[in-house]
């Protein structure tokens, strides 16, 4: 019983440690951010609550902590839209 406890354990917190463990590259200008990802949209991730925030909306480069982040690499570490509506979209 206990054996299959303790792997109960690592199977349950195993996405919890991958989300904390991967982090997006991190740019301190919308500007750089683009530059790094011309492709893509830069979002805003808070970097305390792993939320992003789309240019426009109110979060938007306005946490106390975060910084630009191209949205597909945010989407690829975790991270999670903060703000509804996401713009473009009903």
């Amino acid at each position: 019983m206990l054996p299959g406890l303790f792997i109960a354990i690592l199977l349950l917190g195993a996405p919890l440690v991958a989300r904390a463990a991967v982090q997006p590259p991190l740019f301190a200008t919308g500007s750089e951010a683009r530059r790094a990802c011309p492709n893509d949209i830069v979002v805003w991730v808070n970097t305390r609550t792993r939320y992003y925030h789309y240019k426009g909306q109110p979060w938007y480069g306005k946490t106390s902590m975060g910084a630009y982040v191209c949205k597909a690499e945010a989407d690829q570490a975790g991270d999670l839209p903060g703000d509804l509506p996401i713009p473009g979209q009903l």
